[in-house]
């Protein structure tokens, strides 16, 4: 359900402990902006053996900006970082793994908070040290990740092991110095800690263009971060009712404008998006624009408000365009154009048909994510049977 792109390479999460990442070719080489465009199976990072526990499965994978890397989260909270190899086109091969998230336990609503990674978010790198944002239902993490090339070595209180050493036979002052490790050593180090902010369970996580500030989402709030500041955030979408009877939506994705700093969206279950400015006032819960497809009567039932709900929304790289996936179907929404979506691609109209044994065995509430390819000519989103689907939007 999971699926992530770039201008080359695409890469599917089955529900097993598996990341199968394609690449994509034209006629000159790859190429994701030529008509002629082919995809090809690369390679499989993982297991593909069938025994597996649940917190091997994969619950979320990312690119980062340039695609040299990747980064997969899964239900163990663990997050496995590849980096694409040099000599083996589309291949990649392990770069880093840590545990970022713990079981926890909130003791006040005597509830148990889950390790799985819901969203990883890469930061735009600066210089030879990677930083990424991941999250589980409640905590939000920074990591610093860096290449460690030299020790220090020649202590005086310690010796190379680390063993302390009897100060009666310290008998000449030592100066550490910096001596060259053999083999590259990778370091994942947590530099913040952003908590206590989310009542309800994260499902969004999203840097802004300023590269400084970022947003968290959960079903009934988004709130802003800074990244050098854990101790406080800024409420900017509160949908809770004061008698959470009323409650009729609840929030399933929030984005930030890739181009403009003060303009957000976030996706509802009643299948509408809100954009947001935060120049108008400093709590959006009155929004500049909601994008919202016209229901059809004559397609009306029982089931319309659950597949109308929106899973995952996601801007174009020129920020003019944003695209939506509900569970039939994947909508693209011009900005200047509210009223209705400018196209509209089919990805589950065969289970219409089938709604009713879908709602109960709640395979109707199942979500998947899409993203955008390249300069935005194609839109890729995730399938059942370990399928994904590619929309070429310049046939």
């Amino acid at each position: 359900n999971s699926c992530g792109i770039n201008a080359e390479y695409g890469v599917n999460v089955s529900s097993k402990l598996r990341a199968k990442v394609y690449m994509a070719t034209g006629a000159n080489g790859p190429s994701i902006a030529n008509n002629d465009l082919q995809w090809y199976f690369s390679q499989v990072k993982g297991t593909v053996e069938e025994d597996i526990t649940d917190a091997d499965i994969i619950s979320t994978v990312q690119f980062n900006h340039d695609g040299e890397f990747l980064a997969t989260g899964d239900k163990g909270g663990r997050v496995v970082i590849f980096q694409k190899d040099l000599g083996v086109k589309g291949e990649y091969s392990v770069y880093s793994t840590f545990q970022s998230h713990e079981p926890q336990f909130d003791y006040l609503k005597s509830l148990e908070i889950e390790e799985k990674i819901n969203q990883i978010q890469w930061l735009k790198r600066q210089n030879n040290n990677l930083f990424l944002l991941s999250t589980n239902d409640k905590t939000i993490k920074l990591w610093k990740v860096s290449e460690r090339r030299y020790k220090l070595e020649g202590f005086n209180l310690y010796d190379e092991y680390g063993v302390p050493r009897d100060t009666r036979s310290i008998s000449r002052l030592r100066i550490p110095e910096l001596v060259p490790i053999n083999e590259l050593t990778v370091e994942a180090t947590p530099k913040k800690l952003y908590d206590k902010a989310h009542m309800y369970h994260i499902n969004s996580i999203s840097l802004n263009s300023d590269d400084v500030t970022y947003l968290s989402a959960d079903d009934l709030r988004i709130n802003l971060w800074h990244l050098d500041s854990t101790n406080e955030c800024y409420n900017v979408v509160d949908i809770k009712p004061v008698n959470m009877e009323e409650l009729t939506e609840v929030i399933t994705a929030a984005k930030f404008h890739p181009q403009h700093c003060n303009y957000f969206v976030y996706s509802s279950s009643k299948g509408t998006i809100r954009l947001c400015d935060m120049r108008a006032q400093a709590l959006c819960d009155q929004h500049s624009k909601m994008f919202e497809e016209p229901e059809d009567s004559s397609t009306k039932s029982f089931f319309s408000e659950i597949i109308s709900s929106i899973s995952d929304v996601k801007f174009s790289s020129c920020g003019r365009y944003m695209v939506s996936r509900d569970y039939l179907t994947v909508k693209l929404w011009d900005l200047n154009m509210d009223s209705r979506p400018i196209e509209t691609y089919n990805v589950h109209e065969y289970l219409r048909s089938k709604l009713c044994s879908l709602y109960e065995n709640d395979c109707i509430f199942d979500k998947f994510e899409v993203v955008w390819g390249g300069p935005s000519n194609s839109i890729l989103t995730g399938s059942y049977n370990n399928f994904f689907r590619i929309f070429d939007r310049t046939k």
